[in-house]
């Protein structure tokens, strides 16, 4: 399994931006597709993008599409999540996420967690 740790969460005013790292250590990070997932209090956890394992192909939700992007470094082992133009509904703990495969959109395939971080949007 590859080892996952997210950074870059916090509070934002709505219209600001974060971005999201996530660190990977262990099997080959490049092997992975990767993805964001994020889950609101209450909510189940949703599928916010994938990015498969060259960078070459990307995917996003409706609802952050235009406004997140979702990007690479495999050199670093590292996914990124680029958020702009946040909205209080953005409001949520994001996990990055090793995927089975670049179309698992389903908390159930994937191969490994991180322990979330906090964004918090405020209106």
């Amino acid at each position: 399994q590859v080892q996952l740790v997210e950074s870059g969460g916090g509070l934002v005013q709505a219209g600001g931006s974060l971005r999201l790292s996530c660190a990977a250590s262990g099997r080959t990070f490049s092997n992975y597709a990767m993805g964001w997932f994020r889950q609101a209090p209450g909510k189940e956890r949703e599928f916010v993008a994938a990015i498969n394992r060259s960078g070459s192909s990307l995917s996003y939700a409706d609802s952050v599409k235009g406004r997140f992007t979702i990007s690479r470094d495999n050199a670093k082992t590292t996914v990124y999540l680029q958020m702009n133009s946040l909205k209080p509904e953005d409001t949520a703990v994001y996990y990055c996420a090793a995927l089975l495969g670049y179309y698992s959109r389903s908390p159930r395939d994937i191969t490994s967690w991180g322990q979330g971080t906090q964004v918090t949007v405020s209106s």
